[in-house]
């Protein structure tokens, strides 16, 4: 599929067919992330879809907004919400009450608001037919565990895991996902961003000849810090500066750069590379508020074929900035920007160019209800997979210095997730005596 609107005729269904997820066999591998979804289904009768949001922050309060708002129906609902603070959860719901236009969408009251770490079960069982699971990835793969397990239908944001075994949870539970015919979006919105899906479709029908080598880059300045406050055990702290711990964000190449690494493998036809090595360190963002993760990332992979992919993501201030994907081939090139408009040059031809087009933030949950109204098939996990563990492979490459493979990636049994769950827990990273945190060192870490 190359993000054309599916031709295929999909069967009818009674919402109550669909709240009970019996309709679709839920598609594996690439097939529902470029379908562009036909935006006419809508409810049918008074039947109402309820929502749960976890984790509520900036992404969460976004996705929830995007799926009140959504274009399918409008028979929608939240219900419930469930976040490891209750401040964060409180701001989330005034936001979406302030941002929502229907508010008869929002019905959250106290009793149905959960603050704890493990507080996402609570929310999954308050009758809930979607849920929305926009947590920190090191959280990730209990929760969908758990919403599969239940029988709801998944929104869930990129990337999935922050290691190989939180990865390997994410497929097991996504098989048995395929099993009960529930519905599974990620948040890889660049797959239903029209500039996407129109230039990767003419590169997959050969536009630019055979593909050489490819460029990708998520530089930026960087992202929030949370400074330690007084009363915080150490665990309180990590998760509230989650972005610096690799047990709850996986380092920026996995959080932020698995977009263009997404696209990268989506531009390949839906493969992975086979080895990856790299260079990284931490230049600037080295403060005791920075944590472990590095703050750049320059990685060389190699896919099957013998094509490479250079791979470039930096937070540091005062630098050149960009997010965007780029192929070269033997009869020209292609550029998409992240948010901006996109182009393809062939050699003696004037260049072939696209705007935006609509945020695939929420185009990605018009998608997804368009597709459960409709009993259509729909499941985007096993490509996420790939451009989970192709970023994981990336880190580990440039934390240990050393030229990983596929396969040893894929199969590490480097955990990083806490023995335990809980505020009083052992933090799985400790600082030094100066506060600072240790970080790895090329040549010296065993990243896998």
């Amino acid at each position: 599929m190359n993000g054309n609107p599916s031709k295929t005729r999909v069967k009818r269904t009674s919402r109550r067919e669909f709240l009970s997820g019996s309709t679709a066999a839920v598609l594996g591998a690439s097939v529902a992330g470029n379908l562009g979804i036909a935006r006419t289904a809508h409810a049918a009768g008074s039947d109402l879809i309820k929502i749960a949001l976890i984790g509520c922050g900036g992404r969460g309060t976004g996705a929830a907004i995007q799926a009140l708002g959504n274009k399918a129906t409008p028979n929608v609902k939240l219900v419930a919400m469930a976040d490891a603070f209750r401040d964060r959860m409180e701001k989330c719901l005034k936001a979406v009450q302030s941002r929502c236009k229907d508010k008869n969408k929002i019905d959250v009251p106290p009793e149905r608001m959960f603050a704890d770490l493990l507080g996402f079960q609570k929310a999954i069982d308050c009758g809930v037919d979607v849920v929305l699971i926009c947590t920190p990835p090191g959280f990730r793969p209990m929760q969908f565990e758990a919403a599969v397990k239940a029988g709801k239908h998944i929104f869930m944001e990129k990337p999935l895991a922050v290691d190989a075994p939180g990865t390997r949870r994410i497929m097991a539970a996504n098989e048995e996902a395929k099993k009960k015919d529930l519905a599974v979006a990620v948040g890889h919105h660049l797959r239903h961003e029209t500039k996407h899906c129109e230039v990767i479709k003419r590169l997959q029908d050969g536009a630019i000849g055979d593909i050489k080598y490819m460029r990708a880059y998520f530089n930026s300045s960087g992202v929030w810090t949370r400074p330690r406050q007084p009363d915080q055990t150490e665990m309180q702290y990590q998760v509230r500066n989650w972005y610096y711990f690799n047990w709850v964000c996986g380092d920026h190449i996995v959080e932020q750069h698995v977009h263009d690494l997404d696209v990268m493998n989506w531009i390949k036809g839906e493969t992975h590379p086979v080895e990856a090595n790299g260079m990284g360190g931490r230049q600037v963002r080295i403060s005791k508020d920075h944590g472990e993760i590095f703050d750049h990332h320059a990685v060389e992979f190699t896919y099957a074929d013998g094509t490479k992919m250079f791979s470039f993501c930096r937070h540091i201030p005062g630098c050149w900035n960009s997010f965007s994907e780029h192929a070269h081939g033997t009869k020209g090139h292609a550029s998409i920007q992240g948010h901006g408009r996109s182009e393809i040059v062939v050699d003696g031809q004037e260049p072939m160019r696209w705007k935006r087009g609509p945020d695939g933030h929420q185009v990605e949950h018009d998608d997804l209800f368009a597709a459960m109204l409709a009993g259509k098939p729909y499941n985007e996990v096993d490509y996420s997979v790939n451009a989970t563990m192709t970023a994981i492979l990336g880190r580990m490459a440039t934390y240990s210095g050393k030229v990983v493979s596929w396969d040893e990636a894929i199969k590490s049994t480097l955990d990083l997730s806490p023995k335990s769950y809980a505020w009083d827990a052992e933090a799985p990273v400790k600082p030094g005596p100066d506060g600072i945190y240790p970080c790895a060192m090329p040549g010296v870490t065993k990243a896998w």
